[in-house]
């Protein structure tokens, strides 16, 4: 190994606990009884190593921030992964044929339905998430990464700060900017108005 990889491989494993942290939060139900957290850190700082000029592009975003995407994309590629290795299930299937075996043209279609939302209020849900993602994408990229990190990662302000390469005070102060400008942002949308 060489002494450049070495140095890479002993920065990247500051961030292990933090890379932990998020891909625990972000790995499904159903994708960690395949694969564990610690698996998807050790691919991710794996990866991280092998890409270095990925890592050396754009030296003004945080080191973090790339092995955030490079963690997110394992846990991406995990789960096409699993979802293309699921096969049908026999017992989940539902017969559409009457008990002479002729297709039915009434189905109950209110036994597929989402006892939980209606449709209207899953697509005000959508609609509200994606003014959102417009709002966030319109935020400068200092600000929609602390939002990033502490919002959507749930990171506290010390590991966001350490994140970002600067103090816990900075890291507080840009935080709260952020949700005011996005604020700003969202009012000008009725849905988000109060």
């Amino acid at each position: 190994m060489t002494e450049e990889l070495e140095n890479l491989a002993k920065r990247l494993l500051e961030y292990q606990g933090m890379l932990l942290s998020l891909a625990r939060k972000h790995l499904s139900r159903v994708l960690a009884t395949r694969v564990t957290a610690e698996e998807i850190v050790q691919d991710t700082l794996a990866e991280a190593c092998q890409k270095q000029d990925f890592l050396e592009q754009r030296p003004e975003i945080p080191l973090y921030d790339k092995l955030r995407f490079l963690l997110l994309q394992q846990i991406t590629n995990q789960e096409r992964k699993h979802l293309q290795s699921q096969k049908r299930d026999a017992y989940k299937e539902v017969s559409i044929a009457d008990g002479d075996g002729h297709t039915t043209a009434s189905l109950n279609w209110n036994s597929f339905a989402d006892t939980a939302t209606g449709q209207y209020t899953h697509l005000a849900r959508e609609e509200r998430h994606a003014l959102l993602h417009k709002a966030l994408q319109n935020l400068p990229e200092n600000d929609r990464l602390i939002l990033e990190l502490r919002i959507f990662d749930d990171m506290p302000n010390a590991d966001c700060a350490t994140a970002l390469g600067i103090d816990q005070k900075a890291a507080s102060i840009r935080y709260i900017r952020a949700l005011q400008r996005l604020k700003k942002l969202l009012s000008d949308y009725t849905e988000f108005r109060e």
